[in-house]
């Protein structure tokens, strides 16, 4: 090796490409990165070199090759022997670059280096089927959601997530990668609709946001659509309505998005406006939710559907919910009873809980507004028998809110109201939902 400060064929090339160190570091840091990924190293990845030695390697004052990993990212950044490299250039011998001499040894090893990288790379990639499994898992846990318990769902999901993050390690094919995020960020979402439902806000949150980001490494416009309007959903609920416009208006612009997703999106949109007081945005809001003008599918919300869908029983429901933070009782009436009619209607008899038991609480909500108590102990008695795994935060927070009309100087003297609110107080204790979260949230739904 050479002892003299003597420029090397790396200093040689690193000035053909007018690089300085830092521009130089960045690329080496980049080459760390695509080595550890061929080699499944990741202890690689984090590579870096410092500008002193940076000055040893292009002025010769090396003597033995550097530690691994150093000479793999050399070889990989320049397509040379890492020996080679660090040898005086060829115009030190006299020699121009354009007619080195290479020995046949070296061709040889240049040819088995290629041929070893492309059956690494071969090797980083998973089987299709296993591909085709994890579609068929997201497919269940969505089209299942309203007949399987929050706690059972975060276990599916978390496990989903999981196996999709790697098999994302394990694979460097751009189709199985792209398919895997979308996986991945499909999970995330499941787990921050589930993770609402139990109370866990901070975790809600943080899932929607890591299926945001996966959304958008693969440009994904329905699942970053679907993302940014469930961060919307959770800014109101965490009393940041104004945030949740700007969340919900950002989630409205991205392409591909089908009619079952902009009437969710405008469902969204008006319950933030009716949080704000805005009664004739959330109005206007309402009716474009409604609107059958829209038009248009997309893989997530119409395809998958389920969870990721929005189904007229939802939407029928969640403006029930909008129209009583207006005010507006016989509209939140009208809509809570088409919620109910809508689900009654399935042929296979089943009944979403999560979503009948909110929207017959948002039933009695109205009728108390309208100081019917009896019509409200009614609708309330089908909500009194929902098991306790599936006391979600959403009908707890509608409870609460009944919990507080009955405090009303119509109704404080009732034994009806008192044993009603006491009926309410037990449901909520009992509820894994609120042994979870703790405390009581800033905006009931």
């Amino acid at each position: 090796m050479a002892t003299q400060e003597v420029p090397t064929l790396l200093k040689r090339l690193v000035d053909d490409a007018h690089q300085t160190y830092e521009m130089f570091a960045h690329e080496y840091q980049r080459a760390a990165r695509e080595v550890a990924a061929v080699r499944r190293e990741r202890s690689i990845a984090t590579a870096t070199v410092s500008e002193n030695t940076f000055r040893r390697w292009t002025t010769g004052r090396v003597q033995t090759l550097p530690h691994r990993p150093a000479p793999l990212i050399l070889e990989h950044m320049y397509g040379r022997p890492a020996r080679a490299l660090l040898q005086p250039a060829p115009e030190a011998s006299g020699l121009p670059l354009a007619v080195l001499t290479l020995e046949e040894s070296e061709i040889d090893m240049t040819a088995r280096d290629a041929a070893a990288h492309a059956e690494d790379a071969a090797s980083l990639t998973v089987p299709d089927i296993s591909l085709d499994r994890l579609h068929d898992a997201i497919l269940d846990i969505a089209r299942t959601y309203s007949s399987t318990s929050p706690p059972e769902v975060h276990r599916k999901a978390k496990g989903l997530l999981l196996d999709a993050q790697d098999k994302l390690e394990r694979t460097q094919v751009p189709r199985q990668r792209e398919h895997l995020y979308l996986t991945a960020g499909q999970a995330a979402a499941m787990l921050s609709g589930v993770c609402f439902d139990l109370g866990a806000m901070q975790a809600a949150v943080q899932h929607s946001r890591t299926a945001a980001l996966y959304g958008q490494i693969i440009e994904h416009g329905p699942l970053q659509a679907y993302a940014h309007g469930a961060l919307a959903f959770l800014a109101y609920w965490s009393g940041r309505p104004a945030a949740a416009l700007t969340r919900v208006r950002t989630a409205q612009n991205f392409g591909g998005v089908g009619a079952i997703a902009r009437s969710r999106l405008a469902a969204i949109e008006a319950r933030a406006h009716a949080h704000l007081g805005d009664r004739e945005q959330a109005g206007r809001a309402i009716r474009r939710s409604l609107d059958d003008r829209h038009t248009g599918r997309d893989e997530l919300h119409d395809d998958i559907g389920g969870e990721f869908g929005f189904t007229p029983e939802r939407l029928a429901m969640s403006n029930a919910t909008t129209f009583l933070l207006i005010g507006d009782a016989p509209g939140a009436e009208e809509a809570a009873t088409h919620a109910l009619h809508l689900l009654d209607e399935h042929t296979d008899g089943t009944r979403q809980m999560l979503v009948s038991s909110q929207a017959s609480t948002d039933l009695a909500r109205a009728r108390l507004l309208r100081r019917e108590l009896d019509g409200a102990c009614e609708a309330l008695e089908p909500v009194f028998e929902v098991p306790r795994d599936w006391r979600s935060v959403g009908v707890l927070e509608r409870l609460a809110a009944t919990r507080a009309q009955l405090t009303h100087p119509d109704f404080r003297t009732t034994a009806q109201a008192a044993d009603l609110g006491e009926r309410i107080e037990d449901f909520t204790a009992m509820s894994i939902a609120r042994q979870l979260s703790g405390s009581h949230l800033a905006l009931e739904m």
